[in-house]
């Protein structure tokens, strides 16, 4: 991508603020739900089961349409496709909102998600465009940027229970309103133009095939409790996502302009990396989004105690990939951290399984939520500064992009086994206390399974290079894209 001439240096900052804010917005976006779904679930009468897909239909629209984001950005111009980003996020958070109905609900998600997908490669190439002439500005406006992340996460927790608790769920998405009309105000003035786009070509086949191919495999997992694991309607729209998935890496092998070259793959490390963010994502998000649901409808909290009881957790993973995880990494290096990281995740997901229908926080959630905790912390920033250094330079935001696919995937994929796991289990008998912790129990201990899963195979296939810079070096600088 190319840099363009350095605007004043205030305006350079504060356009780092709007593109910091930018970051922030869409990580707290997939936090901010979770205190609010047990009131959403009631209103708008999801079942236990299909819950999940408040969450899921915003990360698989991110996922799946990450890549078609960066590539309009490239065809279109970065500061473009910025400003269309924050309007349709604000579109789908106006829909989600004003639901009336599950169809709706979804559909609106699924709107912000697209939003997302087209604000965050954007919003990275407005940074470099900013930034990249002076290694030692780029070095601070990256870690100001990659702190915006787990900002996002604590605060979309913590506001998430302060708004359903003391407003009402609709605002947890009609906040992003006000927000996208300041960033759509303020972007004109703030941010470089740029090239008008670069020369080439859509790939719509592509970005068509992979999202529906993952929304077609989610929906399967997520719908086989309600149905049965026998249905033909099951393993006929699973069969149909896996054919679309096959058909998305055949357009890819084929195609002059694919929206994700395979070739890419041949960087040493880069598959590797990928599928650790993508177990990480699956052994994360089900243990989050879980842990919401124990809190409040076994352990009876409401809304604001409930965002305020995760807050603990949350600062300790902004604290961890800001100070802990870039230190360890250039002690032991990216392998080790990882790998470290991802068993302290699978331990803290064991503990959680413990968890009983007359428990309490301090004992059956706190300590075993902040070893969770830290173990994500340490994994995160490594596997994914993993993934960039093992790429081409020339390729370093196509690889970013496919490892935060590969987690928006694996989120969306680990969420929809474990909440059929969960239900399997109990999860879907609300009001039974000790079924629905059983179902919960389960979820963790299969999230804590896949985080040992991820953890060995991350030992066995990741590289040992030298130490590769933390998040405060330019060569880190998407390893702090958080959850």
């Amino acid at each position: 991508m190319s840099v363009s001439s350095s605007p004043p240096t205030a305006r350079r900052w504060w356009a780092l603020a709007l593109i910091a804010l930018a970051q922030f917005m869409v990580i707290m976006d997939t936090s901010i739900i979770g205190v609010a779904l047990p009131r959403i679930q009631e209103d708008l009468g999801f079942s236990q089961e299909n819950l999940s897909w408040v969450f899921n239909a915003y990360v698989v629209a991110f996922g799946g349409l990450l890549l078609l984001g960066g590539r309009l950005s490239d065809l279109f111009g970065a500061r473009r496709l910025f400003g269309i980003g924050w309007l349709v996020l604000l579109v789908g958070s106006a829909v989600a909102g004003a639901a009336d109905g599950v169809a709706v609900e979804l559909a609106g998600r699924a709107v912000q998600g697209a939003g997302a997908a087209l604000i965050a490669p954007s919003a990275l190439t407005l940074l470099m465009m900013l930034f990249g002439a002076d290694p030692r500005e780029l070095t601070r406006a990256l870690a100001l940027y990659g702190a915006a992340a787990p900002a996002g996460g604590t605060a979309g927790v913590f506001l998430g229970g302060v708004i359903t608790e003391y407003v009402s769920w609709p605002w947890v998405f009609y906040v992003n309103i006000p927000i996208a009309v300041l960033a759509l105000a303020a972007a004109p003035a703030l941010m470089p133009a740029g090239n008008s786009g670069a020369r080439g070509s859509i790939d719509v086949a592509g970005a068509l095939t992979v999202t529906l191919g993952l929304g077609s495999v989610v929906y399967a997992v997520v719908r086989a409790p309600e149905v049965g694991w026998a249905s033909a309607e099951v393993w006929g729209v699973l069969v149909a996502g896996l054919v679309l998935l096959a058909v998305f890496a055949a357009i890819q092998a084929t195609r002059r302009e694919p929206l994700m070259p395979l070739s890419i793959f041949r960087a040493p490390g880069l598959g590797a990396a990928n599928l650790a963010q993508l177990l990480l994502g699956a052994a994360w998000i089900p243990m989050w989004f879980f842990l919401n649901l124990y809190l409040q409808q076994v352990l009876g909290y409401s809304a604001f105690p409930s965002g305020a009881a995760l807050l603990p957790m949350t600062v300790l993973i902004m604290i961890g990939m800001v100070v802990l995880a870039p230190r360890a990494i250039g002690r032991f290096g990216p392998k080790a951290v990882t790998v470290a990281g991802l068993a302290v995740l699978a331990a803290g997901m064991v503990w959680l399984s413990l968890v009983r229908p007359d428990g309490t926080f301090r004992v059956d959630v706190l300590p075993a939520s902040l070893v969770a905790a830290l173990g994500m912390s340490l994994a995160f920033i490594p596997s994914l500064g993993t993934a960039i250094s093992s790429a081409r330079p020339e390729e370093g935001g196509l690889a970013s992009g496919i490892v935060n696919t590969g987690y928006q995937v694996g989120s969306a994929l680990g969420l929809a086994a474990m909440t059929a796991l969960a239900a399997s289990r109990g999860a879907d008998q609300p009001g039974n206390l000790i079924a629905l912790t059983g179902g919960f129990s389960a979820a963790f201990l299969g999230a804590g399974l896949i985080a040992l899963a991820g953890a060995v195979l991350a030992a066995v296939t990741l590289p040992s290079p030298r130490p590769v810079p933390g998040p405060e070096s330019p060569t880190g600088r998407d390893a702090l894209t958080a959850p």
